[in-house]
């Protein structure tokens, strides 16, 4: 068993404005993000995929609808011939 020696305040001060001192890396924009933000092309995607949605949306619960309607009237019909 080794028994180490306890550091002095100092020394813990030292390592931790050496670390505090340093710049923080910032990333720079690669060249995608620079065009889709430079004249807010970024909003007009957004809205585009926005709007794919939305017909996506409304395309399906009318088609649901649909359904409903063709099993409800196959229903009427079995239920007639009965």
């Amino acid at each position: 068993m080794t028994i180490h020696p306890v550091e002095s305040a100092a020394d813990v001060i030292t390592r931790d404005t050496t670390w505090t001192e340093t710049p923080m890396p910032t990333a720079e924009p690669d060249a995608l993000e620079k065009v889709m933000t430079a004249d807010g092309k970024i909003y007009v995607v957004v809205a585009v995929l926005l709007i794919v949605w939305i017909g996506i949306m409304v395309y399906l619960y009318r088609t649901d609808q649909k359904i409903d309607r063709l099993e409800r009237r196959v229903d009427d019909s079995i239920s007639e011939d009965r």
